[in-house]
């Protein structure tokens, strides 16, 4: 396939998965499949790290107006009731570091064990049906929270511990651990899924950073066992590739996060939970069969 067509198609999912509960690793992967892109080959796996600074800038645009109130609220909050440990900024970053330990822990064994479609299959099918049993238990309950300004100290800490879920298990879904962790103490729909994008933008610039990093300059020991990828030679076609993928991507989930916020306040995320289970169930079923892995 011709690859500015491939870095197009990318791209769009990308956008269109990034940020919506399905688990864009698993999008990614089983899109990568179908196009017969070789899973280890050096310039891909760069390419798919480096695309979602599209996705990335995205959303740092639509909450931009969100983040410089908060900054400028910092560290009192918009009614003044807020303190250093439970502003919305301090708790994003709390969130952020409940993730991070255990995600850098785990992630070796992570990628050795689950990096196979299989995997990817059972966490979407498990993650859906969790998303769905919460979604509806949760939409029979009174909210406690609707605000980011009214979350505490203990909502950003089980958030981020529940985030690391999507870091160990790939095809979890950043976004639906974060969403069905927040709905599980009391936050309503549309505040999950605000302290959700928020909290996507470090965890993002984070884990895009450490895998890009990891690419280009790989660990003794994964020189040592010659498991370290190849260095990717650019050539202009392939910058022209790279940089197609970053603009679709940040296109698509422009309109995609808008789309879903209006979504969510209307129709919660059962529809989302319903395509995990239809996907994982059609993977494990068929995707050995149509997709090398």
């Amino acid at each position: 396939m011709n690859p500015y067509l491939q870095s197009v198609l990318l791209g769009i999912v990308e956008g269109l998965t990034e940020f919506l509960p399905v688990s864009s690793t698993a999008h990614l992967r089983i899109s990568e499949a179908l196009m017969h892109i070789p899973l280890d080959d050096a310039y891909w796996k760069m390419y798919t790290i480096v695309i979602q600074v599209g996705a990335i800038l995205a959303l740092a645009l639509l909450f931009l107006s969100r983040i410089v109130e908060y900054i400028r609220t910092f560290p009192r909050g918009e009614n003044g009731d807020r303190t250093l440990l439970n502003h919305p900024l301090s708790l994003t970053f709390i969130a952020f570091a409940c993730t991070s330990a255990p995600a850098l822990l785990l992630h070796k064994w992570s990628e050795k064990n689950l990096g196979s479609l299989t995997s990817m299959a059972l966490a979407l099918l498990i993650g859906g049906i969790v998303m769905w049993i919460i979604d509806a238990w949760a939409a029979r309950q009174d909210p406690g929270t609707t605000d980011i300004e009214q979350m505490s100290l203990p909502h950003a800490i089980w958030i981020g511990l529940c985030q690391t879920l999507s870091a160990v298990f790939p095809g979890t879904s950043r976004s639906m651990s974060t969403i069905a962790a927040g709905q599980l103490v009391g936050l309503d729909r549309p505040t999950a899924l605000a302290f959700s994008f928020l909290l996507s933008i470090p965890t993002m610039i984070a884990a895009t950073g450490w895998d890009l990093i990891k690419e280009i300059h790989p660990s003794q020991a994964a020189l040592a066992a010659g498991t370290a990828a190849p260095h990717v030679v650019m050539s202009p076609e392939r910058w022209i590739v790279l940089l197609m993928g970053i603009v679709v991507s940040f296109i698509v989930a422009l309109g995609v996060v808008e789309w879903f916020l209006q979504w969510v306040r209307k129709h919660g995320f059962a529809l989302f939970a319903l395509y995990r289970i239809l996907l994982g169930v059609a993977l494990l079923i068929w995707g050995a069969r149509f997709i090398a892995t």
